[in-house]
């Protein structure tokens, strides 16, 4: 019952056999393979616009590595409080940015809104030498609640993003299952909807180390090869990023893989909300799932061999909040996840309640 990441769940085997497909033969070095080319196109044929494609190994890079195509002197980018950037990224983006700050703002469930930039705009505003300058927003699509903005609300930081000058970057670490979750297309979710630049995560969802940052305005590419050699992420053998996302795109494996671990957590939900004892903490719309367990249930999930993470609660709304004998967990379910794996985990939590079943 492996619940603690997607992370966890390895490559698929359509991407490890485009690995080995691709392994043949000599090709050209540093991204000057034909692949690299076809996967480059490709990249712009979903997206269904002509965009700058560069592939890396980590979602860290990606997100690191396009902010600081986004930021100046003194910069600052808007994030969300607990934003991967800001919390889960050992300082890369501030590094690789040459200093910038990831200013975190609150929202609920993981969701920025206008009213929190223009606070941040408050805090740090234009044209005043000492707070430095605001450069960008960035957001989680989906969000590390979670959630996922609907296009309504990108398209509201989008207008914001504008009207302040400021870029607007996606970290899409799980894109995919975001996409999927409400029901839009990749050129929806993203420069139609005015986000500028994309970190594209496929790792996630079936890949084995494959991300690439996809900027839709092209004029903040101009030196982004620069910033990925001197990053140490030009690979010599680039053709093997480039046959994962071969095999991640063919014949919609990225969304099929998506579609089934959004299902699996589909299945955690409507059983959790059968559940007399344990609870969904908010409502989720990708493949990771909060709830709210009696610390008990928990163990005996543990015990039963059960991997999950517990979460922390500190500054959270009090309705949002475990009670006493309580713990809030995230449950994350891939690629890889099965119904069975599902049904396993709710019958250890619920074990000390009457049996049901989940259809």
């Amino acid at each position: 019952m492996q619940f603690a990441s997607d992370n966890w769940a390895g490559a698929s085997a359509k991407v490890m056999d485009a690995l080995s497909r691709h392994n043949d033969g000599a090709a050209p070095a540093y991204g000057g393979d034909d692949l690299t080319q076809q996967i480059e196109t490709r990249f712009q044929d979903i997206f269904e616009t002509d965009c700058s494609v560069f592939m890396v190994a980590t979602g860290t890079a990606a997100n690191a590595l396009s902010l600081s195509t986004l930021t100046g002197p003194g910069g600052t980018v808007f994030c969300h409080m607990d934003a991967h950037i800001r919390v889960d990224e050992c300082g890369a983006p501030e590094f690789l940015t040459s200093g910038a700050r990831m200013w975190g703002l609150e929202g609920r469930h993981g969701k920025l809104t206008p009213d929190a930039i223009r606070h941040g705009l408050e805090q740090v505003p234009h044209g005043i030498v000492h707070h430095g300058q605001p450069n960008a927003i960035s957001l989680s699509q989906a969000t590390e609640y979670g959630t996922a903005y609907s296009l309504r609300e990108l398209e509201a930081l989008a207008t914001i993003a504008k009207d302040q000058k400021l870029a607007l970057h996606m970290d899409g670490a799980r894109f995919a299952n975001a996409m999927l979750a409400i029901g839009a297309t990749p050129a929806e979710m993203t420069w139609k909807s005015g986000v500028d630049v994309l970190s594209f995560g496929a790792t996630k969802n079936g890949a084995w180390c494959a991300e690439a940052v996809v900027f839709f305005n092209k004029d903040y590419a101009s030196d982004f090869i620069y910033r990925r050699k001197r990053a140490g992420h030009l690979f010599s053998k680039m053709r093997f990023a480039a046959a994962q996302f071969d095999g991640y795109f063919a014949d919609d494996h990225w969304l099929d893989n998506a579609t089934h671990a959004n299902k699996m957590a589909n299945r955690l939900i409507d059983g959790l909300k059968a559940s007399n004892s344990s609870r969904i903490a908010w409502p989720s719309q990708s493949n990771e799932v909060f709830a709210i367990l009696p610390k008990t249930a928990a163990e005996q999930a543990r015990e039963a061999g059960g991997n999950f993470h517990e979460w922390p609660s500190a500054g959270l709304p009090d309705e949002d909040c475990p009670g006493e004998g309580e713990c809030l967990v995230r449950l994350v379910c891939s690629f890889r996840t099965q119904p069975d794996e599902v049904d396993a985990f709710l019958a250890a939590i619920n074990k000390s309640e009457a049996p049901h079943k989940i259809g």
